[in-house]
């Protein structure tokens, strides 16, 4: 009996030993393959991009024996490892290491100290005291490190809702004393205006563009708002509302190795718009600044009353729209550069050239000849009328911008229409002499029973010379000879009910309409809108698609077709191409795509090659 006890007992002690014999038996060191991806996110991923720490930065913590203390006291940890640093114990290892364990503790505590610490020990590993050598390029610590430096200084120096970053001077906590922040308030001053309301792009998502522009390097990308500094800047001022620039924040902390031993460290911030500079020198090396043109330009979109110029703007007052007609600049113009002006077209708007402004604008050639401006209308106006709007605007712009008439930029403009925006823009650029009004009127300007207010009005509008420094045009599915969508009907019944009458032509429409004996044909009782103009039978397009181009205007077609039939019998949903195609062009582009063909590649770099040729650039 007690030898069947002993028995049973030995058999329940090896089944209880079994687990851990098998325990034994396991490898403890083994690979298993998985998704290439999960390895390369743990190969690469850091505290930015995952919220964890990088692999190299928990190596680190193995090496100096803190993992388990960072994660019961992480100040306890990163305060150790500082003194080990001061101490000369550590190798050039430590410093991305201490740079996102920093960020890593500001972002699950709130302190932003840890932030500029953060910052502190990037920038010691990115550029080292006293000509030690510089990180391998190819080390993924490189990259992470600038991307620490960057956000570091943005949160660092954030406002006190975190919302701008503040540039001023002043004295900032770090977790072992003080960082003393010197800043030059001049340097808030750019191009006649202050820039203000600095927010990081790094917080910024981008939609509605399909590219989107980074230039990698060092320094907080920012967007900035500009306000005008002197009355008559403000007067003079042609900058759209809220549109915001580019701009990036660099901290310099000179000999920051050696500054790391006290608990006072001093440091610069300095500022730099997009358009003076795109690199500094650090340490004798010429290093690239981090700017993001695509979201500074999206963030000013979103903010600018751009949007509500579309269908309101051809409506008008069915919307009680108040908005002007305006021209303007997307950056602060510059001496020399050269404007090319958007026209858009029917019930849109200037934010629709974003994609081409955006892609266009990342192109250095481009940038460093010229300046983009863009013209704003309502587009249910007739288009005479519209026309004779955007030539007062560029003459005046001209004119205020350059009044001694000695900047060559001025004199070179490119105008590039889209839809009724090109015709708009083929009137820039041609000698009507009387056909306009002939097509219009039977009876000769001075025998019209008007006032000389609405005799002027008419005189300006069909009576047209060429801008004398308009000196290249671009159509974009340009109705020459008219909409086949504007000959319907009923489109354009409905719409002349709807469309309103600019104020500014309601005393001459109420003259003219008493002059109903001197039109060339029947009229009703209302001027003709922007459709009514587009219709193919209507006298002013069949007029107007006749008249040439001045010899001293070079121009150029885009044009859309839809499919993949043949191109002369084609159109763009609205545009046939017939109507679309002028003789006498520089060149002619043919895209297959659809009306609004603006924001599409081929267009985009179409208007890129024409911009080159134009200055002589590859």
């Amino acid at each position: 009996m007690r030898s069947m006890t002993c028995r049973r007992l030995r058999i329940a002690l090896l089944v209880l030993a079994l687990p851990l014999i098998a325990g034994a038996c396991a490898a403890p060191v083994g690979a298993v393959r998985v998704d290439a991806q999960i390895v390369q996110r743990e190969l690469t991923g850091n505290v930015l991009n995952t919220g964890e720490l990088s692999r190299s930065t928990r190596n680190v913590l193995f090496f100096h024996g803190l993992s388990e203390r960072f994660d019961e006291d992480s100040e306890a940890a990163l305060d150790t490892m500082r003194k080990n640093i001061v101490a000369g114990l550590t190798g050039r290892d430590v410093f991305p290491a201490a740079a996102e364990l920093s960020f890593f503790h500001a972002e699950a505590s709130g302190k932003r100290s840890y932030y500029l610490a953060a910052a502190v020990y990037a920038w010691i590993f990115l550029f080292p005291d006293g000509g030690a050598s510089l990180p391998d390029p190819l080390d993924p610590r490189l990259r992470m490190a600038a991307d620490l430096y960057n956000r570091g200084i943005a949160l660092g120096l954030a406002s006190p809702d975190k919302t701008v970053m503040e540039m001023r001077a002043g004295t900032h906590e770090l977790p072992w004393g003080e960082l003393d922040v010197a800043f030059d308030k001049d340097r808030l001053r750019w191009a006649g205006r202050d820039l203000i309301d600095f927010v990081p792009i790094a917080e910024l998502k981008v939609s509605g563009l399909q590219v989107r522009i980074r230039r990698p390097g060092i320094g907080a990308a920012l967007a900035a708002g500009m306000v005008p500094i002197t009355e008559d800047q403000q007067v003079r001022d042609i900058i759209a509302p809220r549109i915001k620039v580019s701009a990036t924040a660099l901290l310099r902390i000179d000999d920051a190795r050696k500054q790391l031993e006290g608990s006072r460290m001093r440091a610069t911030l300095d500022l730099y718009p997009e358009s003076e500079t795109e690199t500094v020198v650090i340490a004798g090396r010429t290093v690239p600044l981090e700017q993001e043109p695509t979201a500074a330009l999206a963030w000013g979109l979103q903010e600018s009353p751009v949007w509500e110029r579309e269908l309101k703007g051809f409506f008008g007052s069915v919307f009680q729209v108040g908005a002007k007609n305006q021209l303007v600049s997307l950056t602060p113009p510059r001496f020399g550069q050269i404007p090319v002006v958007f026209v858009h077209g029917t019930a849109s708007s200037a934010g629709r050239w974003a994609e081409m402004i955006n892609v266009l604008q990342a192109d250095p050639a481009i940038r460093d000849h010229y300046d983009f401006w863009a013209f704003s209308y309502n587009s249910g106006s007739p288009i005479a009328y519209s026309a004779m709007i955007l030539r007062d605007a560029l003459t005046n712009a001209v004119r205020l911008l350059d009044p001694e008439g000695k900047d060559p930029g001025l004199k070179q403009m490119v105008v590039v229409g889209h839809s009724q925006g090109g015709l708009l823009t083929k009137m820039m650029a041609v000698h009507t002499g009387s056909r306009l009004y002939d097509a219009a009127f039977k009876k000769p300007i001075d025998q019209l029973n008007v006032s000389e207010e609405t005799r002027d009005l008419v005189r300006k509008a069909l009576f047209v010379e060429p801008l004398p420094f308009v000196k290249r045009v671009i159509f974009i599915s340009t109705p020459h000879r008219g909409s086949f969508l504007a000959a319907r009907d009923f489109v354009r019944s409905l719409l002349q009910r709807l469309v309103s009458t600019p104020a500014r032509l309601v005393k001459g429409t109420a003259e003219l309409l008493a002059n109903r004996e001197a039109f060339a044909a029947q009229g009703g009782n209302r001027l003709p809108t922007a459709v009514d103009n587009m219709s193919p039978r209507n006298p002013f397009v069949k007029t107007l698609s006749v008249i040439p181009i001045d010899p001293g205007v070079d121009a150029h077609s885009i044009i859309a077709v839809k499919g993949d039939g043949p191109v002369e019998t084609g159109d763009d949903g609205v545009v046939k191409y017939e109507s679309a195609h002028i003789e006498g062009v520089k060149s002619e582009l043919v895209v297959r795509w659809e009306h609004s063909v603006q924001s599409q590649p081929e267009a985009i770099m179409e208007v890129r090659r024409i911009l080159l040729q134009n200055v002589g650039a590859k």
